[in-house]
Order: structure tokens, then C-alpha cells, then sequence
């Protein structure tokens, strides 16, 4: 259905290294026109298709010529700000059409665009606008009011009526391949998050390979369903509307349920969408029409466990690619026929313009099928961490493979190694890092907050599975024999205070010491598994109070695999997120017999307020039952169990 051009197999000799690097597409070198980069092109989509919808989310649709007409005006503003080359601009929002406006005009007006993720911790927010030292924030009037105060100036785009018509002599401004166009933030392992610089010229490597790779073109209707600090939004939206797609936006209430996105995707006759890893190996377990339009089904940023079924009507594709790469560096169709083969599904080949090294601790490239180090050369490796020479100077390396004198290496701290038909399968990491649904965790940043508590002498926070293919943070922690034991509510409320949510650890076991190696280092084969007599457990436990309370919590213990559920724990903080709510709004649905919507777990993520609304519902179910159907009812109600 579609070929990635670029093969780079084992290649053990320095020549034939040279001689592979010099047959990559180079469009780094290129004689770059300037009407080739990101904005110019939506402009000449713009200008050719004004009428074609170019955005549409919940409550707005924006054709082309309005997107670049909007986004003209308000480069045109920021100029006059002062708003020039390499400056950083942060761009506050939530998924929106106003978003991705406010993102395209930074780009015209010569800037980098730093997209921030709204619902972090104001503390967290306050550190990453001062890092990138951005003299200007855009936001709405959703985000604005939870803004954390600071030295850079705030627009509330749909608040202040401040872009004007653009002057008739006005120019789009002259931008360079060179020319910084995005930093997205990630975590960081030296306890706090480190930004990373993307250039245009990186931004067009990803753009140029998507649209070959699928096919792009004016026809498609795409999906922007990745927060919108994470870099996949980045993925999701240039090299579609550079192509003069129509990108839908997906709601909230669809992203967190396998069955509703299924229905959205094939409803709205999308054609290509990326979804995270967890929900697409829901996805490939569904039957779907023959109404469906979907021609790639794209994924990655966690480890893929499953194949898809044969009879699914669009291609699974398997992504890998650090941000500090520009999204996706390897890229491969999984092939349902492999599903037997043993081994997990790979991570595919390199892209255009990307390099992949497989490498020992001295940088030397191991045999074929050993284990090592990936690392990443090419055109898509971009420039360095905002403000952090040293950091920069340690991971972005010259390339000693390629054959010209400027050319990056990126170590991702990631290990695979190449199969015989020249894929790479992903291993796991050489360090401690984790990724969680997609994040990728820095462990230290954590523990940094931990350790910042006035009881915990030391920490250490890995990775469990489960019981399924997830996996859930874990801290463990040294208490001060001064200080007392701590409260559970009182760790999360203060890793909740500084850190984004999906790195709050679901569970605090305590040790009378971390295990160390020989060589000082934390053995994390010796931490014990959590279990019942080493986790802290809260002291406002509330055990149930009523059967339905007491199936309740059963059945979100079980679905979370810890040892019991108090009827005042918040499901999210004891290790739940979006998909388990649709799991257990599944299995309120086979205990209780009652349908919950899925925002009821976000409005009421207790047990306790769960149970009342399940009494409410199984109350006016009975105002409409016969006798007979109100004792099976109840019988169901109080059966034992909730191991569902």
C-alpha cells in the first residue's frame, strides 16, 4: 500500500556507512525555496481552495482562506510586538481551532511556537514559560484565569480585539530552513523539564516523508487527537494541512472510549488518524463497517503488544521517534499475518532523511541482531534543549557514520536491535526512563519532589505491569525515623501540586533501605513488588458502608490490581486514567445493570459517589419493573463478586 524508500540495514564497515548516508534524501542541504516550508504551503492552499475546511472541532469549522487570512492577522500584530526571528512564543490552549491558529501565525511571523499543555500545575506551567524566557503568551479565556503570573505578556485571543487588517505593503516574512519553528517540553532527568528545539528545516523532513509515506492529499480528512503539548500534535498537523486536508479535531468524550472513537472515526469518514498505543490495540479488536473509511490507522509512542486482525480495512502502522527527533524517526505497516511469529511487533524501518545507528557503550555499531543503543542521525534531529549547552552538548553528538562534517547524532538511551528483513525491534531503555500512555518520565523528576517531603529520606520510582499490557508507576520510598509516617492523600496532593498527573505514582511502597549494586547505583531488579504488607495505605481509608459500596470498590480493585479500594479514593490517583474508566463503566454496566456515562467517572471518581448515582439509577429502574424483575435485580445488585 505504500513503501518507505529508505532501508538502512546492519552496515558493519565505516565505507558502507558512507556510502548509505550519501544515498539519503538530504533535505537538510537542499536548496531549500522558502515556499516550501510549513507556512508558506498552507498558504498556497490557502490561495488555491480558500472555500476547503482546513479545522474543525466542537463547536467551529475554519476554511483555508479564513485559517491563513486569521493567522495573517495576527502575525501582522505580533511583528509589530516585536515578535522576530527565534523567539519563543507560547501558545496555552486546549485542542482547538483558535489553537492551531494562534500556533500557524508564530510561524508566519518568523517565531518558534512552544505549545503548553493547560492542565499542568501552575508550578509546573510558571517553570516552563520562565525556561524558554517567552515574552508572550497566547491563550483563551478558558486558560487564562488559571495562568500562573510571570514576566511575559498574556493575549486572550477571543477576549481582546486587537488583530486589525494587515497594511497592503505587508510581506510574508523571510524565514529560514535554519529558523526555529517549534520546542515542546519533555521530562526531564535532571528533576526538571528540558525543551527542545525544532527547527523548519526538521519540521519539513517530517512534513515531506507523511504525505510520500500515505498518500496525502486534499481528499483526506485527518484527526488532531493528541494533547496539544505533546509533539504528536505536531505530526498530526502540518504534514496534513500542508497538504490541504481537512483535520478534525476530536472531542473530549470521544478520546477516552475505544467504542465512541470507533463510531466518531467512521461517522466523520476519516481517513487518517493516529491514536495512542493502548487505544489502538482496542481499536484492531473491532468489527467495522463496510462504511469505513479509514485507510491508515497510525500509532506509537508505547510499546505495541498485539497484531491486528486480518480483516480490518485499513493499515496498522507502528511509529517510534524521541521528540528530540522531530516525532518519528522509524516507521512500519504491521502485518497480520506475523501474529504467530513470537516476538512483539517491530518498530519499522528508518524514514526518509533519517539514519538509525545501533550502537555499543563506545559507539561502535553492534551485529546484526545483538542489542544496543538506538541512535538517530539525519535530517530530522534537531538543534539542541533550550538554554542547556552542557545537556545539549551530552545527547546531540556529531554523527562519526555520516560523511560531512556537520552532521548530529541524537543517543535516545533506547535499545533495540535490527531484525534479518532490516526492521528494528524495540528492547526497552538503557537508563531509568519510562513511558506511561505515550509520556515519556524522567524518574528523577519525581523523585526530586518526593525527596522534597520533610519524612522521605530517599526514593525511587519505577514501572509495574498491571495484569494487562499497561503499566503503572511505582514509588518507593526511605522515611526519616524522626518524621513519622506520612499520608498518602499528602504525597499525591504534592506531586499533584508540581507535576502533571500521569506522573503521580498510583502506589508508595516503603523500604528501610533503596537496594544499591556493587558499584552504588539502584539495583531496580532487587525492588520488591507491591504488595499488601509494603504499600502505605492511607489513613482516611473509609471501608464501604453498603453492598453496593462493597461491590463497588471490589470491582475497581480488581480493575486496578491493587489490594483494596476505600469508598473515598479517587480513582485517578490510585492509578486510574481515561481507558480504565471506560472499563469500569463497562463493568458497573455487567454488575449493576445500569449505563453511567463515561463522565460520571470524572465527575464522581470515588466510590462513594459512584454508588450514589448507581442507587439513583437502580431507583427509577424500579419505579418501572414488575416484582419478578425487581428480585433479579437485587439479586444481581448484592451477588458477590466484582472480579470482573
Amino acid at each position: 500500500m505504500f513503501e518507505f524508500l529508505t532501508h538502512t540495514a546492519n552496515h558493519v564497515s565505516s565505507r558502507e556507512e558512507s556510502q548509505r548516508e550519501a544515498a539519503l534524501p538530504d533535505y537538510n542541504r537542499q536548496a531549500f525555496s522558502r515556499n516550501r516550508l510549513v507556512p508558506q504551503l498552507v498558504s498556497n492552499h490557502a490561495k488555491q481552495h480558500p472555500g476547503h475546511i482546513a479545522l474543525i472541532d466542537k463547536s467551529m469549522q475554519m476554511t483555508y482562506g479564513e485559517l491563513d487570512d486569521r493567522a495573517n492577522r495576527l502575525a501582522c500584530h505580533l511583528k509589530t510586538m516585536g515578535v522576530g526571528g527565534n523567539t519563543i512564543i507560547a501558545v496555552c490552549m486546549h485542542r482547538s481551532v483558535l489553537a492551531t491558529v494562534a500556533s500557524l501565525a508564530v510561524l508566519k511571523a518568523g517565531a518558534a511556537y512552544l505549545p503548553v499543555d493547560p492542565n499542568y500545575p501552575r508550578e509546573r506551567l510558571s517553570f516552563i514559560l520562565a525556561d524558554a524566557r517567552t515574552p508572550l503568551v497566547l491563550s483563551d479565556s478558558r486558560v487564562a484565569g488559571r495562568l500562573p503570573e510571570g514576566s511575559w505578556r498574556l493575549i486572550v485571543l477571543d477576549r481582546e480585539h486587537l488583530i486589525g487588517t494587515p497594511p497592503p505593503d505587508a510581506r510574508p516574512c523571510e524565514i529560514s530552513p535554519d529558523r526555529l519553528a517549534y520546542v515542546i517540553y519533555t521530562s526531564g532527568s535532571t528533576g526538571t523539564p528540558k525543551g527542545v528545539e525544532i527547527t523548519h528545516a526538521n519540521l519539513l523532513n517530517l512534513v515531506l516523508w507523511h504525505q510520500k509515506a500515505f498518500a496525502v492529499s486534499a481528499e483526506d480528512r485527518a484527526t488532531q487527537f493528541a494533547s496539544f503539548g505533546f509533539d504528536a500534535a505536531v505530526w498530526e498537523l502540518w504534514p496534513h494541512l500542508t497538504a490541504g486536508a481537512s483535520v478534525h479535531i476530536t472531542p473530549e468524550e470521544v478520546r477516552s472510549s475505544p467504542e465512541l472513537l470507533k463510531d466518531w472515526l467512521v461517522d466523520r469518514q476519516i481517513t487518517i488518524t493516529f491514536v495512542p498505543t493502548a487505544l489502538a490495540e482496542r481499536l484492531i479488536t473491532f468489527d467495522w463497517p463496510a462504511s469505513t473509511r479509514l485507510r491508515f490507522l497510525l500509532t506509537g509512542a508505547d510499546t505495541l503488544h498485539h497484531y491486528p486482525r486480518p480483516d480490518l480495512p485499513f493499515a496498522v502502522i507502528n511509529n517510534y521517534g524521541p521528540t528530540e527527533a522531530t516525532v518519528v524517526a522509524t516507521s512500519g505497516r504491521v502485518q497480520p499475518e506475523q501474529r504467530d511469529a513470537g516476538r512483539r511487533p517491530s518498530i519499522g524501518r528508518p524514514i526518509d532523511g533519517a539514519a538509525i545507528y545501533i550502537v555499543d557503550e563506545r559507539l561502535n555499531q553492534v551485529p546484526r541482531g545483538e542489542v544496543g543503543e538506538i541512535c538517530i542521525g539525519g535530517a530530522g534531529v534537531g538543534r539542541g534543549y533550550v538554554n542547556s549547552p552542557d545537556l545539549t552538548a551530552k545527547k546531540f553528538l556529531g554523527d562519526p557514520f555520516a560523511n560531512r562534517p556537520d552532521a548530529r547524532l541524537y543517543r535516545t538511551g533506547d535499545m533495540g536491535r535490527w531484525l534479518p528483513q532490516g526492521e528494528i525491534e524495540y528492547i526497552g531503555r538503557v537508563d531509568g526512563l519510562i513511558k506511561i500512555r505515550g509520556f515519556r518520565i524522567e524518574p528523577n523528576e519525581i523523585i526530586s519532589v518526593l525527596n522534597s517531603h520533610p519524612a522521605i529520606q530517599a526514593s525511587a520510582v519505577t514501572d509495574w505491569p498491571d495484569g494487562t499490557d499497561n503499566q503503572r508507576l511505582v514509588a518507593y520510598i526511605v522515611l526519616k525515623q524522626s518524621q513519622g509516617i506520612p499520608n498518602v492523600m499528602e504525597l499525591r496532593d504534592l506531586l499533584c501540586s508540581r507535576l502533571p498527573d500521569y506522573m503521580v505514582p498510583a502506589m508508595f511502597v516503603v523500604l528501610p533501605d533503596l537496594p544499591m549494586t556493587s558499584n552504588g547505583k539502584l539495583d531496580r531488579e532487587a525492588l520488591p513488588l507491591p504488595d499488601v504488607n509494603n504499600t502505605l495505605t492511607d489513613e482516611n481509608y473509609l471501608s464501604p458502608r453498603n453492598v453496593i459500596e462493597e461491590k463497588l470498590s471490589a470491582v475497581v480493585a480488581n480493575l486496578l490490581g491493587v489490594s483494596k479500594v476505600g469508598v473515598n479514593d479517587n480513582f485517578f490517583l490510585i492509578g486510574g486514567h481515561s481507558l480504565f474508566g471506560t472499563q469500569l463503566i463497562a463493568r458497573i454496566r455487567d454488575n449493576f445493570g445500569v449505563k453511567l456515562p463515561l463522565r460520571s467517572v470524572f465527575e464522581s471518581p470515588t466510590p462513594a459517589l459512584l454508588a450514589e448515582q448507581i442507587e439513583r439509577l437502580i431507583a427509577t429502574k424500579l419505579d418501572e419493573m414488575s416484582e419478578d424483575e425487581i428480585q433479579r435485580a437485587l439479586a444481581q445488585a448484592t451477588s458477590s463478586g466484582g472480579q470482573k
